[in-house]
């Protein structure tokens, strides 16, 4: 009998041993129960297990559920670079720029002076075969002396095309068949034409001007609607570049301009 109790007691002895060192292992007894975990509750005699998450594997798992930002990434989340509009105005500025330069040339290539040039007939459109084309794509035009210019056809067959197409132009040239090729001789102006192709000049000019500024009014409006998301600095910077894109083309249409003049008036 004694030894019966003994092993009892040591037996329960071990149980609470092993319980302490255990959060899930339950020893009872006919007269006693042993709880050593703090997820399981006493009801009356019996034991009943508390199957929720133990608290430290429950708060860990809260931690990771609501991810909750450092005060650094927040911060640089809410901060939006402002983007750089710079290089897209002044390009589309420079291209519309061009693009009135570009007109002025074959505006002014169109004038007649008393010198031959080349580029004097490229505005010339002729009709052949149903189909209207430039007749620098038909013939090629080359310059015989100061005075004389030769235009050799790719297709001997529309000489006859390209000689009307010439004559019915406002250059006031009447081209002569040599061969399979035409010449053509610039006839010296008057004083009174000299006069008229100056004011065409100038008209021209000041057309191309107003073109230019009309593409650096759109560039400043452009860059006024993203001033609220750019620096002061930054927008003075690009205002200022813009005008003096400005003032570079101008001055190129200006030099233009002032080229043809001597061009017509000294010919």
């Amino acid at each position: 009998m004694m030894a019966m109790l003994v092993r009892r007691a040591l037996s329960s002895r071990n149980a609470i041993g092993f319980l302490r060192r255990s959060s899930v292992v339950v020893v009872q007894s006919r007269d006693f129960s042993i709880i050593s975990s703090p997820n399981l509750m006493m009801v009356g005699r019996d034991l009943q297990f508390d199957m929720s998450m133990p608290d430290f594997l429950r708060d860990t798992r809260r931690g990771f559920a609501k991810g909750k930002k450092s005060k650094d990434d927040s911060a640089s989340g809410m901060v939006d670079a402002a983007p750089d509009i710079g290089p897209t105005v002044k390009a589309a500025a420079s291209s519309q720029m061009e693009a009135a330069i570009d007109a002025l040339s074959r505006d002014l290539t169109k004038l007649r002076t008393g010198r031959a040039a080349p580029g004097m007939l490229d505005h010339i459109v002729v009709e052949t075969g149903g189909v209207k084309m430039p007749l620098n794509h038909l013939a090629l035009v080359s310059v015989l002396d100061p005075k004389t210019l030769s235009v050799n056809p790719y297709d001997p067959d529309t000489v006859k095309e390209l000689e009307k197409a010439i004559v019915a132009s406002p250059l006031g040239l009447n081209p002569k068949l040599d061969g399979q090729r035409l010449v053509a001789s610039i006839p010296a102006l008057t004083k009174e034409h000299i006069q008229a192709m100056c004011k065409i000049v100038t008209k021209s000019s000041e057309v191309v001007k107003q073109s230019i500024r009309r593409a650096r009014q759109k560039a400043l409006d452009t860059i006024k609607k993203a001033g609220s998301s750019l620096p002061k600095d930054e927008v003075k910077r690009l205002e200022k570049e813009v005008d003096e894109l400005t003032k570079k083309f101008v001055k190129s249409a200006e030099d233009m301009c002032k080229s043809k003049e001597k061009e017509i008036t000294e010919a």
